[in-house]
């Protein structure tokens, strides 16, 4: 029945609307079906600022999905970013009743439950609450708590919170749509799921996710995540710079951008000139290559510069074995791996979902800008923390077995019984013969 089982991700972004449809295969890899994609022109930033053009985008992506791969799509895993999202650590504890049971996962789920009554800033709402380490009975550093011994069960939790404002208009555009929505989950995160290895994350790495308004960010370390944020920058923002400091309208300036552009000035020639045609029946205008790298790499130092200081307020700068991973449609620009590893000092690498696709029929399904796209289906499959999968099997494993437990002493009482019977019958039996 999983192979059956089959997820939509609706990535709700700045400059693309894209909807995937996918199922696992019989070895355990996605499998994409079908994909649809939309323009973009209601959301700045990662918000929703026009509801009907993203109503608009988001029916056309998701006709293209349903054609595509056949499916009639009626629910969907939606992400969400934006400059309002805030992270923060707090501390939960609960007292046990008795130290003599083991910590049951109970115990762990109703720790976790706690978090989302936490009090928050007015008009935010709590989205996702990730546990870090355990403390049992004042013992840390424990990953695991589920069966060991102790009164007291404590533990920090990773909490993310989101506009309420920015939420509801998600949820009134997939519903106007014709959509339900089955889970809304953190962009980063999502890319996680789709271009980090189990390797990466247990060693420590940073995912760096540049979309089209916003550069997403995510750490992790020991299969947890640590630390995430949000920088309100992203390819977009060169766009501008382009088409701001080269005076061309903006579409010649993402051409030029994808085209030519270099995240580092020195490595473009100082010798290559590109022309533009003018605007009614001006002369074509000359663009120098090195120029347009110039302004690519001044804004890209700045974002890189912005995610350098989001990895030393985690704390696990110095924790990262695995360096960097950069996805999303930024990270294809030419010399972006060489900049990063300049500026952080810290090995880079180009993040594709491909690390958990199978077969398909879509190529473009694997490029870096769909790695936010795949991690929605993923998490359909797959929980953000692999305790929560760990901890269902267990819950799924105890039940039969209580079920067993709960017979045999029955079984075994109404035996003696019978058996009692028995004698006493005989017994009887043997002293009306006499």
């Amino acid at each position: 029945m999983e192979n059956e089982k089959i997820v939509v991700g609706l990535d709700i972004g700045t400059t693309k609307i894209c909807a995937i449809v996918g199922r696992k295969n019989e070895f355990g890899k996605l499998e994409v079906l079908g994909m649809g994609k939309a323009e973009s022109e209601g959301v700045i930033k990662g918000i929703v600022t026009n509801i009907d053009k993203t109503v608009f985008a988001i029916e056309k992506a998701i006709k293209e999905a349903s054609d595509m791969s056949g499916i009639d799509i009626g629910v969907v895993n939606v992400g969400i970013a934006g400059q309002h999202i805030r992270s923060s650590i707090h501390h939960g504890s609960i007292t046990r009743t008795s130290k003599d049971d083991e910590v049951s996962i109970e115990d762990v789920n109703r720790l976790t439950e706690d978090m989302y009554r936490i009090v928050i800033p007015p008009g935010s709402e709590i989205i996702h609450v990730m546990p870090q380490d355990y403390i049992v009975d004042y013992e840390e550093g424990i990953k695991d708590p589920v069966g060991m011994s102790g009164v007291k069960l404590e533990a920090d939790f990773h909490i993310i919170t989101a506009q309420t404002s920015a939420i509801n208009n998600i949820n009134k555009c997939v519903r106007r749509g014709g959509l339900e929505i089955d889970d809304l989950i953190l962009e980063p995160l999502a890319s996680s799921l789709a271009v980090l290895s189990e390797e990466e994350k247990e060693a420590g790495v940073c995912l760096i996710d540049i979309g089209g308004g916003t550069t997403d960010i995510a750490v992790f370390h020991d299969n947890i995540i640590r630390h995430t944020a949000v920088i309100p920058f992203g390819g977009n923002i060169l766009t501008t710079d382009i088409q701001h400091g080269l005076m061309v309208m903006a579409k010649q300036a993402e051409q030029l951008k994808t085209r030519f552009g270099k995240a580092i000035a020195e490595e473009a020639s100082p010798n290559e000139i590109v022309s533009i045609p003018g605007i009614r029946n001006r002369t074509a205008k000359e663009i120098s290559v090195k120029n347009l790298s110039s302004i690519i790499q001044a804004r890209m130092e700045e974002i890189i510069e912005m995610c350098h200081t989001e990895i030393i307020n985690s704390g696990y700068e110095n924790r990262l074995a695995g360096g960097i991973v950069i996805t999303g449609g930024g990270s294809q620009l030419s010399c972006l791996k060489q900049l990063v590893e300049y500026m952080t000092g810290m090995d880079a690498r180009i993040g594709y979902p491909n690390e958990h696709l199978g077969k398909s029929k879509l190529e473009a399904v694997k490029s870096p800008m769909y790695a936010t796209a795949v991690g929605l289906v993923l998490s359909g499959f797959r929980s953000l923390d692999e305790r929560e999968e760990r901890y269902k099997d267990k819950a799924n494993q105890k039940q039969p077995v209580k079920v067993k437990e709960k017979k045999s002493p029955s079984d075994f009482f109404s035996n003696i019984l019978n058996k009692t019977k028995g004698l006493l019958i005989d017994d009887l039996d043997g002293k009306n013969e006499y």
